[in-house]
């Protein structure tokens, strides 16, 4: 037991790593809760529309998330090996790697907006109406497709940066960023300040602001630090990057880029299941994952240390330790988040009460709130545990353990579930969630091996 305790550095480290980017996600989430429930005050429709469309653009953020891990991998531990030239080649890759993204994203959404939308449609319930949700989305989706380009931007200094060490400046981006998203959506949203009234579409345009905003930041703060970012003096005189160098991210990074598009996909796919019980569902689910973003900053931030510190300690070559750390960051995570969900469980009666909504709504989204409560521990676990695989290049294992587990465990249940009985949705969504449960085991054994403690930099 003792094993799992680290030392007061330790946590100090622990918590200079991860208390930037619980900062930035929370107030990014926080925000974006306050945005929902802006949109919220307008009607069941606009928020449905807005709640899909944002849940599409969960599965680009996620594309750019997979695109950029494969190189982050190397970049953290070329960085614990001192290696300036290798950090400027996996940031050129990741330039390579979102442009394609995003261009393809921008092709899908723009022509395939209104069979994507459609999808999470369906009769089910007295709330709502379909062809308003329908029109909401499409005119919303067609706005924040103007944001993509300067996100992929800022994700690809920002991760560079985080996986240096350097987590203060992406979080002073990420928090300037939402403040004006804050500020223009109070504007926009409801005509304030002699502001056309834009309703739901003020909110795309607030957001598409505040990305050129945490761009702007990121970029101009990072090449005017160059004496503290060695790696970009010289980042853009040449984009060659070594063909060997591409060759084995690629195949370390195929996997991992696989990885988080089939899991973002299979999150749709997920929501879209859910979806089939009616607009009412559509609309509690969406009050159910704000609140829950906004309290799940907590391991996701401890899951990106574990990243960071393991994946520095395996690049000089220090196994053992990464081994030691890396059980007392799970052990941590998993305490941490046990706390945060008792928390949570505390507002899931007053949270839904904020949104202007039918009380069917807000009655089920209590219930949704508090199913979430049970299963976060569960998910600490296994985002930590995701990420110790990720830190030693296992990418093929991780594919395995994260998007094949929700296609071939979570997405039949969600579809069996929701179609093919007639329970209550409250209970078809504790029994998916449920599934986590036998993801946890497959993760203890899976780290307990050590088939992860990986040095993929030693011989570049």
């Amino acid at each position: 037991m003792r094993k799992l305790i680290g030392t007061k550095d330790f946590y100090k480290k622990v918590l200079y790593i991860s208390i930037p980017i619980m900062i930035q996600n929370g107030i990014t989430n926080f925000v974006s809760m306050l945005d929902n429930i802006m949109v919220g005050q307008i009607g069941t429709d606009q928020m449905s529309g807005v709640a899909i469309v944002n849940q599409l653009m969960f599965v680009f953020n996620i594309c750019i998330f997979g695109g950029i891990s494969g190189a982050g991998i190397f970049t953290a531990q070329f960085y614990g090996k001192g290696d300036r030239e290798g950090i400027q080649n996996t940031f050129r890759f990741k330039i390579y790697t979102c442009a394609i993204l995003t261009t393809l994203a921008i092709a899908i959404f723009g022509v395939a907006d209104d069979f994507l939308i459609s999808l999470y449609l369906h009769e089910g319930s007295e709330v709502g109406n379909l062809a308003l949700t329908l029109t909401c989305g499409k005119e919303y989706l067609a706005i924040m497709l103007i944001g993509l380009v300067p996100f992929a931007i800022s994700q690809i200094y920002a991760s560079t940066l985080r996986e240096c060490g350097e987590t203060i400046l992406p979080m002073i981006g990420g928090v300037a960023a939402v403040l004006v998203n804050l500020g223009l959506n109070y504007i926009l949203i409801f005509g304030n300040f002699g502001a056309p009234r834009l309703g739901a579409n003020g909110a795309a345009v607030a957001t598409v602001i505040s990305r050129f905003v945490e761009m702007g930041i990121v970029v101009i703060w990072t090449h005017a630090k160059k004496a503290k970012y060695t790696f970009i003096p010289g980042i853009y005189k040449s984009m060659r990057i070594p063909g060997e160098l591409v060759r084995i991210i690629l195949a370390k990074g195929l996997p991992l880029m696989a990885n988080e598009i089939f899991w973002a996909v299979g999150m749709a796919v997920i929501a879209q299941c859910y979806a089939y019980r009616g607009l009412a569902v559509v609309a509690a689910q969406n009050i159910t994952s704000t609140i829950a973003n906004v309290f799940n900053i907590v391991y996701i931030a401890l899951g990106s240390s574990v990243s960071i510190i393991v994946g520095q300690l395996l690049g000089a070559g220090r196994k053992e330790e990464a081994k030691e750390k890396d059980a007392q960051l799970i052990a941590f995570a998993v305490a941490s988040c046990t706390l945060v969900a008792v928390f949570m469980a505390c507002f899931s009666k007053v949270f839904p009460e904020v949104y202007n909504t039918e009380q069917q709504v807000k009655d089920l989204a209590t219930a949704l709130i508090l199913v979430s409560t049970l299963v976060m521990p569960l998910q600490a676990f296994t985002h930590a545990s995701y990420f110790t695989l990720r830190s030693g290049g296992k990418t093929w294992i991780t594919f395995l353990f994260d998007s094949v587990f929700v296609w071939v465990i979570v997405v039949p249940v969600a579809y069996i579930l929701s179609r093919f009985t007639t329970i209550g949705i409250i209970q078809v969504y504790l029994l998916v969630q449920a599934t986590e449960l036998v993801k946890c085991i497959i993760g203890f054994f899976m780290v307990r091996s050590g088939i992860w403690l990986q040095n993929i930099v030693d011989e570049l």
